[in-house]
């Protein structure tokens, strides 16, 4: 199968060599968009990463050059419209869960970078400033932190939280986890995490209804100084209403490896360039913010999981089989 890949770094195309050449790849820099769906002209496939944008006009210029399966090589798929796929009879086949371990590692690496001030530390120590003033943290142990989805990655990092830190955990899911429960953790609902976390971390998907889950309104309930992050998806976080908890200090900390408008940013080298997105550029400005580049993901072992369900995905559908856990679907009314 002929498979045209947008977004693609030199990483992406040495795991996915790596993982066979079962399929004809073209890899191709630029995001998909409007103006960028022509390249995959005679591609019976297209695969695309987290900011490509994958709404009804450009699929549907996709299935008129001939593209009917779309590869996603993330777990995401808020970026698809799932009905004009499904009108255009295209199939969209996902990555369900490539590293969960990956994520939720990187987000407990986050947050205690930032409660302890490791980022901070490692700027000074390297400037010769050894000083100890304005690193003070805390510890996590007997902490409350609120975990906000717990599917895979979600529920790693409230094992984590309650079972290695210590800290008693409260969760919100449409799906309860018995296994979670048993270590002790409390689901409950997101007004009550807002109110009595001092923690909140973010595992949920990019929803209608997730959409802006921290808000002005989330943040009003929050005691002083809550610590927040975010490895999941941008829109899940308010950026204005985040900023102005940061100034008032009802926000204490913020870590994010997502951000809603990052399309244009993250995953380029912009050190050159100014940055002309004034919210980012703003929160890049508060010491007590700590923000990567959509890094969570990136180990060895997930891009290798990615490369390799991918290419599995395009096969089964090569030879009309069915795509199992992959396959995306539009929901259904009711």
């Amino acid at each position: 199968m002929r498979i045209a890949m947008f977004s693609t770094k030199p990483y992406d195309r040495r795991s996915f060599e790596a993982a066979g050449r079962a399929h004809d790849i073209l890899y191709l820099e630029p995001r998909l968009a409007p103006e960028t769906a022509t390249l995959a002209a005679g591609a019976g496939a297209v695969c695309v990463f987290v900011n490509d944008d994958v709404s009804a006009p450009v699929l549907q210029a996709l299935h008129a050059a001939g593209t009917r399966l779309i590869l996603l090589r993330c777990a995401g798929f808020n970026n698809v419209d799932l009905k004009e796929a499904e009108r255009l009879g295209m199939a969209v086949a996902r990555v369900p869960a490539y590293s969960p371990h990956a994520v939720a590692e990187f987000t407990i690496g986050l947050l205690i970078s930032l409660v302890r001030g490791i980022h901070r530390a490692y700027q000074r120590t390297r400037d010769g400033n050894f000083a100890l003033e304005g690193l003070l943290g805390f510890d996590l142990h007997g902490r409350t932190a609120g975990v906000i989805g717990t599917g895979r990655i979600g529920a790693l990092v409230a094992r984590a939280l309650a079972a290695g830190f210590g800290c008693r955990v409260l969760a919100y899911d449409i799906h309860r986890d018995p296994g979670l429960e048993a270590l002790g953790v409390t689901y409950t609902d997101p007004r009550t995490i807002a109110a009595e976390s001092d923690i909140i971390t973010l595992h949920c998907p990019l929803t209608p209804e997730t959409h802006h889950v921290i808000r002005a309104e989330t943040l009003a309930l929050a005691k002083p100084g809550l610590i927040l992050v975010n490895t999941s998806r941008g829109g899940l976080i308010d950026a204005e209403a985040a900023i102005e908890a940061l100034k008032t200090g009802r926000l204490g900390g913020l870590a994010i490896d997502v951000y809603e408008q990052e399309a244009d940013v993250f995953f380029e080298d912009l050190s050159n360039e100014i940055l002309t997105d004034d919210l980012l550029a703003r929160l890049l400005t508060f010491p007590n913010v700590l923000v990567t580049g959509h890094q969570a993901f990136f180990t060895r072992d997930a891009l290798q999981a990615i490369a390799e369900v991918t290419l599995g995905n395009a096969t089964r559908a090569e030879q009309g089989l069915p795509l199992g856990a992959s396959e995306v679907k539009a929901p259904r009314a009711g």
